[in-house]
């Protein structure tokens, strides 16, 4: 099954549990063994396959000895500046988000102008 934003949490956990256990059996190991070599509970261990929430360190464990750590590059990218905000921000990295600039509508009158304002035709 392919993991899509669209799927629940519950789904997301239940597949990932599924493909941890498949690695596992591919790679002709206990949930036992890869416990104990993780570093982790075997029940633990038990309740990702199962689907169940648990720590990312114990994730992380866990994938780091199955030897698919490196895929998790893909999870959360990288993210580099463009080029021009690189020059705009002359090499300092950025620290927090900007605020959304939201301009409040101006009530009528307060322009200083409208179009009944040019005193021509009617007396």
């Amino acid at each position: 099954m392919r993991i899509t934003s669209e799927q629940t949490d519950q789904t997301i956990l239940r597949e990932v549990g599924a493909r941890v256990e498949r690695l596992r059996l591919a790679r002709n190991l206990t949930q036992s063994g890869l416990a104990r070599e993780a570093g982790v509970s075997r029940a633990t261990l038990q309740r990702l396959e199962a689907g169940a929430p648990v720590e990312v360190p114990a994730l992380i464990r866990v994938i780091r000895k199955l030897g698919v750590a490196d895929r998790l590059e893909n999870l959360v990218p990288d993210v580099l500046p463009s080029p021009m905000e690189s020059l705009a921000r002359a090499g300092r990295a950025r620290h927090r988000a900007s605020r959304r600039r939201v301009t409040e509508p101006q009530s009528q009158g307060s322009t200083g102008w409208a179009w009944r304002d040019q005193g021509g035709g009617t007396t």
